[in-house]
C-alpha cells in the first residue's frame, strides 16, 4: 500500500501505471541512487529511459511509456521549425536508458546530474505514468515559488466535478 493508503498501481501492457507517491532518497558519490521498492515493484522491467524535463528536473520512463511519449511527439514535430527541432534537442536528444543494479539503484550520468543539479539529498515522485527526480533544495524552491500558478491552475480546474 502506498503513504495514501491506496494500493499501487501495476504494469498493464508494458505501461507504468503508477498512483502518486514523493520519496527522498540520497544520490551517492558515484551518481547512484536507491529507487522505493514501491516503485520498483511497478514497473515491468530492469530499465527507465530518464531525460531532461521543462522544469529542469528529471523525467524518468519505463522504455514502452518512453516509446509512446517520445514517438508522438517526434510525429507531431517538423524538421523545418526551429522550435519544434529546439524541443526535440532538449528532451529527446538527453534521453539515456538506466539500468537497476542488484540492489534497486540506478546511475544517474553526469550529464543529467548536471541538468538537474542533482547533489546529495533528492526527491522522487510519482506521476501516474512517469517519475521525477529533483534535488530536494531546487524542489523546495520549485513549490515555493510556483504556489501563485498552482492556485491559477486549480482554478482552471473548477468545471471537473467529483
Amino acid at each position: 500500500m502506498g503513504k495514501s493508503g491506496k494500493k499501487w498501481g501495476k504494469v498493464e501492457d508494458g505501461v507504468l501505471n503508477l498512483l502518486t507517491g514523493e520519496y527522498r532518497n540520497t544520490l551517492d558519490e558515484k551518481g547512484r541512487i536507491m529507487f522505493p521498492s514501491k516503485l520498483r515493484s511497478a514497473i515491468a522491467g530492469n530499465v527507465l529511459v530518464a531525460t531532461h524535463s521543462f522544469d529542469n528536473c528529471l523525467w524518468l520512463f519505463t522504455p514502452s511509456e518512453w516509446e509512446n511519449v517520445s514517438s508522438k511527439l517526434i510525429e507531431h514535430s517538423s524538421l523545418y521549425s526551429g522550435g519544434n527541432r529546439f524541443v526535440l534537442r532538449k528532451f529527446i536528444a538527453p534521453a539515456q536508458e538506466l539500468e537497476f543494479d542488484k540492489s534497486g539503484r540506478i546511475s544517474i550520468p553526469m550529464s543529467l546530474r548536471e541538468y538537474a543539479h542533482l547533489s546529495k539529498d533528492c526527491v522522487i515522485l510519482g506521476v501516474k505514468k512517469y517519475m521525477e527526480l529533483w534535488d530536494v533544495d531546487s524542489y523546495k524552491a520549485y513549490m515555493a515559488e510556483s504556489e501563485t500558478t498552482f492556485q491559477s491552475a486549480v482554478e482552471e480546474l473548477s468545471s471537473i466535478s467529483f
